[in-house]
């Protein structure tokens, strides 16, 4: 079986810590297969569900906002525990992952795997670096989806 992986950082590099799933995709730049898509998203629900279209496995790279904070802590959520987090937390997002996940379930578009690699920000203002904490957790965060991209190549017999 083969399949398409596509890795999408949700995110904007210019408000501080919201630009870590852009971050990511950057930097695995060279370390995943050519094939991988890899795409930046400002996480609006129909680009996101267009950019994962006819995809097999779907990585996010995504900032998440909870209370108390505990920034730069890293998480990896199946497309339920996303959509629980997205419900008890603030998204950095206008619409938030969740409720694109339920637009894509309610279309029929979600894609038969979906991961989300999240890591928990400070601050997300306009114009500010990614926080200390964020950006120590980067490498991480690369890393989990760098394997989580390679286990979708195996698991698609490529």
């Amino acid at each position: 079986m083969t399949g398409r992986v596509v890795v999408v950082g949700v995110g904007n590099p210019l408000r501080g810590d919201d630009g870590v799933g852009p971050a990511a995709v950057e930097a695995l730049r060279g370390r995943v297969p050519d094939d991988t898509v890899l795409a930046v998203s400002d996480g609006e629900p129909a680009r996101l569900l267009d950019l994962w279209r006819d995809a097999t496995t779907v990585i996010v790279a995504e900032a998440l906002r909870t209370h108390p904070a505990r920034p730069g802590e890293l998480h990896t959520l199946t497309p339920a525990e996303a959509a629980g987090h997205a419900r008890a937390t603030a998204s950095t997002h206008t619409f938030g992952l969740g409720a694109c996940l339920a637009l894509a379930e309610a279309l029929g578009r979600m894609p038969p795997r979906l991961v989300v690699h999240a890591v928990e920000v400070a601050d997300v203002e306009l114009g500010e670096p990614l926080s200390d904490p964020v950006r120590s957790a980067l490498p991480e965060l690369t890393d989990r989806v760098a394997a989580t991209v390679r286990q979708a190549y195996v698991s698609h017999g490529t």
